[in-house]
C-alpha cells in the first residue's frame, strides 16, 4: 500500500501487566490480515513476544512493532503503526521511549481486574508528553467483569472527560456505537444519553461548533465538523475516549480499528515534538513539518543488535521522505551513510520497503553510529538539531558482576554496551579505583532479565556481588582554603599559590567554578589548571571518597612566579586548597533516596509497613487496587534496600513485586557517615 501523512496512525498499546496488551495486538494484526491466526503467550506464537526470555516468562520485556491496512467505507484506507509496550515497570525504558514515536497511546485496562498502577504511571506519562489518549477496556466478557463500575471507577481516577464511544452489549459479546449512532440500547444505558455527553463535552472546546449546535441542534453536527471538533477535544487532553473490547474473543477489535481510522489524529494533526537547534545558550526551537519534500529529520527511538542483521535502528519520520539509496548524516557527523534497505517491522521479521514519508516508522540496518534518540538527517543545514530529551527514570538498583571465566573481560564488556544501547533505563558503570563494573537498572528482575540476556544472547556468564552504594559528598557551610605548591628539585623549579573559597549550592544544582582573581595574581593561562586541581577532588571525593557535588567554587587570589610557575603547580595548588576548605565548611556524606512502590496482597500490608519501617522508610501512602492488591509507596534510603527483592518475596509467597525510581539526595545519619569516613581512611592513606 502506498500511503500518505495523512493516512498513517501511530499507537502505541501501554498499561498495567497482565491487562491484555500482547493479546490485544495480536487481534488487532489479525483483524487488519497481518497475520492468518492469533497467536498465544501459552504457545509463545506471539508475533510481538519473539524473544526467547520473553516466552519463557510469558510477558513483553521490550516494544514490538508491526503495522495493518484498514480501510473503512468514504475515506483512503490507513496504514497503522503498532507498538506493544511492557506492562512490568521494569521495562519502562522501552515502553517511554515508543511514546517518542505515536500521537496516541491505548491504556489498555483489565476489565476484571481494573485500574492498575501501571495505567496511572503511563498515563502520567502520556498526558506530560501531550499525546492523544484512549483507554481500551480489554475482556469484556469475562464473567467477574462490572463494566458500569469500573467505567465510573476511570472517570472517577482520570476525570470527567473519559467518555465512552461505544459500549458492551450482550454481556460483552458485542460492542454497540455511540458516536456516530444516536439511539439503540446497551449494557450500560441507552445510546442516546451517552451519545449526547459527547456532544455535550465536543462543542464546549470549540466557539464556532458551540454556536453552530447552538442555532441548528445536534442534528447539525456531523461529518468533518464533528470529526474536526472531535480531533481537537483529543490533541487538547479535552476528551479521553473509552473503547470496550474483548481480544480474545474480537468482541470490538474492528470497531477499534474504525475508531482509529476515523478519528485519532495523524502525524499531521498531533502535537509536534519539541525539536532544538543548537546548543547552551544558542539553542533555539525548530518546528520539524510533515511535508514530504522537505530536507528529512528523523528520530532513533529504539536499537536492536541483531546478531544476524547487525544493529538495526528503528526511527520515526518527522520530515521528509527517506527512500532507498538516501544519503543520511547521524546527528551532527560529517560522513553520511546509504539506506541500502529500508525496512518495516512486523514483529521480528524486517520486511523490506522503497520509502517512509513524514509520520511514518521504519528501520535500517548495519549502520554502527546509530544510539537511542539519534538524528538522521540528509543536509548539512540540519546540523545540531536533536530532540528535547526525555526524562526516563534514573537506573538505582546495582549489582556488580566480573566475567565468569578468565579470558572474557573484553566479551562481557562489548556485550554490556550493546545491552545499554538497547534500553535507555540500563546503565554500565566502571569505577576505576575500585575496578568494579556496575550494572544499573530499574529493579531485581530488570537486572536478572539482562543477566539472562547476557547469557542467551551473548554467551556470557557473569559473577555477581552488591555495588557500593552511589553515595555523594558536599559541604554545608561556607570556607576558605589555601594552599601553596612550592618544589625545588635542582633545576627549574615550581610554584603555585591558590586563594579560594567554597559555599554549598541547592541540593541537585551539581558543582560552579568562579574566576574572580583581579590583577592577574593568577596569570589567565592557569586558571584552568586550578579548575582542574579542584575536578580532581570532586571526582574522586575529600572525606570519605564519592563524589562531591552541589557546591560552588570560587578562586579570588593567588601568587606566580615568572619562572617556576607551571601547570602542574596550580593543578596541585587548585587541588590541596580546594582539600583544605571542605575540611573547614563541615563537609557531608549525601545517601541516594528512592521513591519505592510495593505491589502484594492486601493481606501482607501490616509485614510490609513493618520491614520497610525498619530500613528508614518514609511511608507515603496505600492505593487500595481491585483484586485485593494493595500498593504501597515510601521514600527509602537505596543503602537499605540490599536483598529486599529475597525479603519481599519470602513476606508475599512470592506474589509481591516492587520498583525504584531516583527522588533525590539527603545527608546520612551521623554514626553511618563516621563509618564510611573511618572506611576510607585507610584507602586514603595508602595512596
Amino acid at each position: 500500500m502506498s500511503y500518505t501523512t495523512q493516512q498513517i496512525r501511530n499507537v502505541a498499546l501501554a498499561g498495567h501487566p497482565g491487562a491484555g496488551k500482547t493479546i490485544l495486538f495480536e487481534a488487532l494484526l489479525q483483524a487488519g490480515g497481518a497475520i492468518q491466526a492469533a497467536g498465544t503467550i501459552e504457545r509463545g506464537s506471539t508475533v510481538s513476544d519473539f524473544d526467547p526470555i520473553e516466552k519463557d516468562r510469558g510477558h513483553s520485556i521490550d516494544a514490538a512493532i508491526a503495522s495493518i491496512e484498514h480501510a473503512v467505507a468514504g475515506q483512503a484506507p490507513v496504514h497503522v503503526n503498532l507498538i506493544d509496550t511492557p506492562g512490568y515497570p521494569d521495562f519502562r525504558g522501552p515502553s517511554l521511549s515508543a511514546l517518542a514515536a505515536v500521537e496516541t497511546v491505548a491504556m489498555v485496562v483489565d476489565a476484571d481486574a481494573g485500574i492498575g498502577y501501571g495505567t496511572r504511571r503511563m498515563m502520567d506519562y502520556a498526558k506530560a508528553r501531550n499525546l492523544c489518549r484512549v483507554i481500551v477496556v480489554n475482556k469484556i466478557d469475562h464473567p467477574g467483569a462490572r463494566l458500569g463500575a469500573l467505567l465510573e471507577d476511570l472517570r472517577n481516577t482520570f476525570g470527567p472527560e473519559l467518555l465512552p464511544l461505544n459500549l458492551p452489549a450482550e454481556g460483552g459479546k458485542r460492542v454497540a456505537d455511540c458516536f456516530w449512532q444516536t439511539s439503540g440500547n446497551s449494557d450500560l444505558g441507552t445510546i442516546a444519553d451517552w451519545h449526547q455527553k459527547i456532544i455535550d463535552q465536543v462543542v464546549e472546546i470549540n466557539e464556532q461548533v458551540m454556536d453552530h449546535y447552538l442555532d441548528q441542534g445536534e442534528a447539525s453536527l456531523q461529518g468533518q465538523e464533528l470529526h474536526d471538533a472531535f480531533e481537537q477535544c483529543l490533541r487538547e487532553g479535552h476528551l479521553v475516549p473509552v473503547c470496550f473490547v474483548s481480544a480474545r474473543s474480537g468482541a470490538g477489535v474492528r470497531e477499534l480499528l474504525d475508531i482509529v481510522a476515523k478519528l485519532l489524529p495523524h502525524p499531521g494533526e498531533g502535537n509536534p515534538p519539541p525539536f532544538v537547534k543548537g546548543s547552551g545558550d544558542d539553542a533555539r526551537p525548530i518546528e520539524a513539518k510533515p511535508d514530504p519534500d522537505a530536507h528529512v529529520i528523523a528520530d532513533v527511538f529504539k536499537v536492536v543488535n541483531d546478531p544476524f542483521v547487525g544493529k538495526l535502528g528503528v526511527f520515526r519520520v518527522y520530515q521528509g521522505t527517506v527512500k532507498r539509496d538516501t544519503q543520511l548524516f547521524v546527528d551532527d557527523g560529517k560522513k553520511p551513510f546509504k539506506v541500502a534497505h529500508l525496512f518495516k517491522l512486523k514483529g521480528r521479521e524486517h520486511v523490506e520497503v522503497d520509502r517512509a514519508v513524514p509520520g511514518d516508522i521504519a528501520a535500517v540496518a548495519k549502520v554502527e553510529d546509530l544510539h537511542f534518540d539519534a538524528v538522521l538527517h540528509d543536509s548539512h543545514d540540519e546540523d545540531q538539531i536533536h530532540l528535547a530529551p526525555m526524562a526516563f527514570p534514573k537506573p538505582m538498583f546495582g549489582l556488580a558482576v566480573e566475567a565468569a571465566s578468565k579470558g572474557q573481560e573484553q566479551k562481557l564488556s562489548t556485550a554490556l554496551h550493546k545491552l545499554a544501547e538497547e534500553d535507555p533505563a540500563f546503565a554500565v558503570e566502571h569505577n576505576a579505583e575500585l575496578n568494579e563494573t556496575v550494572l544499573r537498572g530499574l529493579s531485581d528482575l530488570h537486572l536478572r532479565v539482562m543477566l539472562d540476556r547476557l547469557k542467551e544472547k551473548y554467551g556470557v556468564e557473569v559473577k555477581t556481588r552488591p555495588p557500593r552504594i552511589a553515595y555523594r559528598e558536599t559541604v554545608s557551610g561556607r570556607a576558605e582554603g589555601h594552599y601553596r605548591h612550592k618544589k625545588q628539585t635542582g633545576g627549574a623549579g615550581q610554584f603555585g599559590e591558590v586563594f579560594l573559597r567554597i559555599e554549598p549550592l541547592r541540593r541537585g544544582a551539581g558543582f560552579e567554578f568562579t574566576d574572580e582573581v583581579k590583577g592577574g595574581t593568577i596569570p589567565g593561562q592557569f586558571i584552568p589548571a586550578v579548575e582542574k586541581g579542584v575536578r580532581q577532588v570532586l571526582a574522586s571525593g575529600a572525606v570519605a571518597g564519592y563524589p562531591l557535588q552541589d557546591v560552588r567554587v570560587t578562586v579570588y587570589d593567588g601568587k606566580y612566579h615568572s619562572v617556576d610557575s607551571k601547570e602542574v603547580a596550580f593543578v596541585a595548588a587548585g587541588k590541596k586548597a580546594f582539600l583544605d576548605a571542605i575540611a573547614k565548611a563541615s563537609p557531608q556524606v549525601l545517601e541516594p533516596i528512592v521513591d519505592l512502590e510495593v505491589n502484594a496482597p492486601e493481606q501482607h500490608m501490616g509485614d510490609i509497613s513493618g520491614g520497610l519501617a525498619a530500613k528508614r522508610a518514609r511511608i507515603n501512602g496505600t492505593d487500595s487496587l481491585r483484586g485485593g492488591e494493595i500498593v504501597v509507596k515510601a521514600q527509602v534510603p537505596l543503602s537499605e534496600l540490599e536483598g529486599y527483592a529475597a525479603e519481599l518475596k519470602s513476606v508475599t509467597a512470592g506474589r509481591g513485586r516492587y520498583s525504584l525510581d531516583f527522588s533525590h539526595y539527603e545527608p546520612v545519619p551521623a554514626q553511618v557517615q563516621q563509618k564510611l569516613v573511618e572506611a576510607y581512611k585507610p584507602r586514603h592513606e595508602e595512596d
